[in-house]
């Protein structure tokens, strides 16, 4: 089949645009269905098998084939996916005598400030996820590896290393090394900060005070709710970015009962219609949520509009996810806090931050090592004790095995997450060393990263933004040194 490139871009942007919108309407709480299906079949042809080996023929752009491979695997699966949708809308928790929905269930969790209720609530969540979630997340995992392997690749591994140009076994072996080189110090960093916000150490801690932990109650005073989005506007503002002259750009922090708890960014049409969507909980965790979404909104509403629709919506997250960290880390830089929140003294919120860090670190290491075990082509049996075991050897802390088909990003976005840490360090250094520590203050920064952010997510990643704020390679030793761990 020949492929005409031009007319293919064309309509993957219109079905792009189409399912972002379905994306925002139904996670941000506005609609209830999730009418995903109806897009796919407008747009069949994007991801048939022909137009998957068309592209592959014709030599096209990885990330368009990528796109193709990702969406064939999406449209075959599109009725599962939409109906596990439909099901974690509909679920309520019954907690206490109270009915909760699902998703919302989280929110409750981080505010319960009684380790006991929080465990009990954990639990409710935990049956519904393998009652009502896991069979559908089991089904459509396995028409995905079906899929994948009618594709032509041994294993869903294979396919994600071919297409996005990550070696994860590689990354792999360096984020194991970091597992290693930082789990003597772990609860060294961590446990001051566990006793400090919930009152629980190493001993006495479960899996369902991680969320109260992030949550950081203690450290709400430095951090008013009424600054939150007044806050974003004037740190964008010292960066020669006013926020609201940007007609593209919507920030939806309305509180609905079905919003989805987690923090999101909805690039409908780059660079013209972002929505940045935000459930507030309260405290320094909607902040860092707020600017990490803030730092993906401006990174695709100043993306180049002359760009081939690949380099705009396509390409390598570890990008958009790096400028995203950079954001989010104002959120524990002493100076921001000093000069924006007039914090006298940030350092209990800095040490917090490192902490925390620190755990999803830790975390995202070894869920990367249980997806490639999870996706290498073998039988499944037995990986729900895998993945809570690698959990809990790298946190510290039993971990459920209920969540092992929930806790799993598509085709390896943890691997984008942990790439982008690393690539965050590198600019968060370079932007310092150019415009010194208060370099959120500068336009000139703010100047330096539009031009970053005109580039899109193109054919040269990750290691392309990591060349022009001058770094040579993507390690993790730099996040170690970053974090102050001894090896």
């Amino acid at each position: 089949m020949a492929i005409d490139l031009t007319s293919y871009r064309r309509e993957a942007e219109e079905f792009l645009t189409a399912i972002d919108r379905e994306y925002y309407l139904h996670f941000s709480g506005r609609q209830d269905d999730f009418e995903i299906e109806p897009i796919y079949d407008r747009h069949a042809g994007l991801f048939s098998r022909e137009a998957v080996d068309g592209l592959r023929e014709a030599s096209a752009p990885a990330a368009l084939v990528e796109f193709a491979t990702q969406g064939h695997i999406g449209r075959e699966t599109k009725s599962q996916s939409a109906e596990l949708a439909r099901c974690e809308a509909a679920l309520e928790v019954d907690w206490d005598g109270e009915r909760i929905p699902f998703r919302s269930a989280a929110v409750v969790q981080a505010n319960e400030p009684d380790p006991d209720r929080r465990a009990q609530l954990d639990a409710a969540r935990n049956e519904l996820t393998e009652s009502a979630l896991n069979p559908l997340l089991r089904e459509l995992l396995d028409t995905s590896h079906a899929l994948t392997s009618e594709l032509g690749w041994p294993s869903n591994v294979a396919m994600c290393e071919e297409l996005s140009g990550i070696d994860l076994r590689a990354l792999e072996a360096q984020t194991s090394a970091f597992l290693a080189a930082t789990d003597e110090s772990y609860e060294q960093v961590v446990e001051p900060q566990l006793r400090r916000q919930i009152g629980l150490g190493f001993g006495e801690l479960r899996r369902s005070d991680l969320p109260a932990f992030f949550r950081a109650p203690s450290l709400d005073p430095g951090f008013p709710q009424e600054r939150l989005v007044p806050v974003l506007r004037e740190t964008l503002g010292s960066m020669g970015i006013d926020v609201d002259a940007q007609p593209g750009v919507t920030i939806d922090t309305e509180s609905r009962p079905k919003k989805s708890p987690r923090a999101f960014c909805a690039p409908v049409r780059v660079p013209d219609e972002v929505y940045l969507v935000i459930a507030p909980v309260g405290g320094r965790d909607d902040f860092a949520a707020l600017f990490h979404e803030a730092g993906h909104t401006e990174h695709y509403a100043h993306v180049d509009a002359a760009l081939p629709f690949e380099d705009r919506y396509l390409g390598d997250n570890s990008v958009t996810e790096g400028f995203a960290f950079l954001f989010e880390h104002l959120v524990s830089n002493p100076e921001w806090l000093s000069r924006r929140l007039g914090v006298e003294d940030p350092s209990a919120i800095v040490e917090h931050s490192r902490a925390s860090k620190l755990v999803f670190l830790r975390r995202y290491a070894a869920k990367l090592a249980y997806e490639l075990d999870l996706h290498a082509g073998e039988p499944l049996e037995g990986l729900d004790q895998v993945y809570a075991r690698r959990l809990s050897q790298a946190l510290h802390v039993d971990w459920p095995t209920s969540s092992w088909l929930a806790d799993v990003d598509d085709f390896f976005y943890a691997a984008r997450y942990l790439r982008a840490w690393a690539l965050e360090t590198h600019t968060r250094a370079a932007l310092c060393e150019r415009f010194g520590p208060s370099w959120f203050e500068d336009p000139q920064a703010g100047a330096f990263l539009q031009e970053l952010w005109r580039r899109g997510q193109g054919a040269e990643g990750g290691e392309g933004i990591l060349a022009a704020v001058g770094g040579t390679e993507l390690d993790f030793q730099v996040l170690r040194e970053d974090l102050g761990v001894a090896a």
